[in-house]
């Protein structure tokens, strides 16, 4: 039987996919520089808390 666990809410800014890596260029020895940015909204977790969570500050 399977469980019935809760389903999250996915962060609406970054659609769940909350760290990105951003291709800045190449070194003179071939290797890809990048950068990671994470979804401000969420703060990297990719899922939304509710209001009240949210004004609680947790």
């Amino acid at each position: 039987m399977p469980e019935n666990t809760p389903a999250q809410r996915v962060c609406r800014h970054c659609d769940g996919f909350p760290v990105v890596h951003i291709t800045t260029g190449t070194t003179p020895d071939g290797r890809r520089r990048t950068l990671a940015a994470t979804c401000p909204a969420c703060k990297g977790t990719g899922t939304r808390t509710t209001a009240a969570l949210a004004r609680a500050g947790k």
